[in-house]
């Protein structure tokens, strides 16, 4: 088995087609030649990811986040991306990222929100027109799916924190009307926002919204920021289920590093 193959399947599932411009996703470090020896896949790809591949003796880690994402001009030891990379390097193991391809998908990044909390008759909020995938189906931003039976708002954001298992979330003033439809965008969505208003969405869950960001939802729709990485904590697992899915047979492996770096102070 060559690394090479591993990036087929996840290509035929996310084709690098599909990322947004300023995305990059794919193969960052890495000859996809060579023999892969395991698979480990992660949210974030940082030094302890790196280590834990070199423990488990895995050549391949495969992580939503691209870890080089903007321009690296010197690679020394006083950046964290500076230093995974060449501690990957050093090692023999090849990074790669299957990010904004995979938040396109229905079936992707969304699925793992919209599946705990229910959602039915589900299609993609934001198309590309110029996109669909293998059955013909819409690729695009954002997630939009019913709940069941119309939910009280108050009711419903406890529902998100414990299916979500969250410790604490953000959100707009009450409509005072009840939920049914329901729109989701793991990782940052403000982008969205006025499509959700557009198609008279009851409620947008995402993350990353600023202070100014709130002031959009203007009493037309309930607005609920979740924190980045919780609305993308089981994208590792989604993708150790696919490639296990291909190569059940082979060592694909989810990370036990917690790349989570906010941290929330109680009373």
């Amino acid at each position: 088995m060559q690394i090479t193959n591993i990036i087929a399947a996840l290509e035929n599932w996310a084709p690098l087609a599909w990322q947004e411009p300023y995305d990059n996703a794919g193969l960052i470090v890495g000859n996809p030649d060579h023999n892969c020896t395991g698979v480990l896949c992660s949210l974030d790809c940082i030094e302890a990811v790196v280590e834990e591949a070199i423990a488990k003796g895995l050549n391949l880690i495969v992580s939503h986040h691209p870890i080089v994402f903007k321009g690296v001009k010197q690679f020394n030891s006083h950046h964290f991306v500076s230093r995974v990379v060449v501690k990957a390097i050093q090692n023999n193991i090849a990074l790669y990222a299957i990010h904004t391809n995979l938040d396109n998908l229905l079936e992707g990044v969304n699925k793992t929100l919209a599946d705990r909390l229910h959602l039915e008759n589900r299609r993609i909020l934001t198309p590309k027109p110029d996109f669909k995938d293998e059955k013909g189906g819409e690729i695009g931003s954002g997630l939009v799916g019913e709940l069941p039976l119309e939910t009280d708002e108050a009711e419903f954001l406890q529902w998100i924190i414990k299916k979500l298992n969250l410790q604490v979330l953000k959100h707009t003033h009450f409509t005072k009307k009840p939920l049914k439809t329901i729109a989701l965008c793991g990782g940052s969505g403000s982008f969205l926002i006025n499509d959700a208003k557009a198609q008279n969405i009851d409620c947008f869950i995402t993350s990353d919204l600023k202070y100014h960001d709130f002031f959009e939802a203007d009493g037309k729709i309930l607005l609920v920021d979740i924190g980045h990485g919780q609305s993308e904590q089981w994208v590792a697992s989604l993708i150790v289920a696919n490639l296990k899915l291909k190569f059940p047979t082979f060592a694909v492996l989810e990370s036990l590093v917690n790349t989570e770096p906010v941290h929330y102070l109680k009373d």
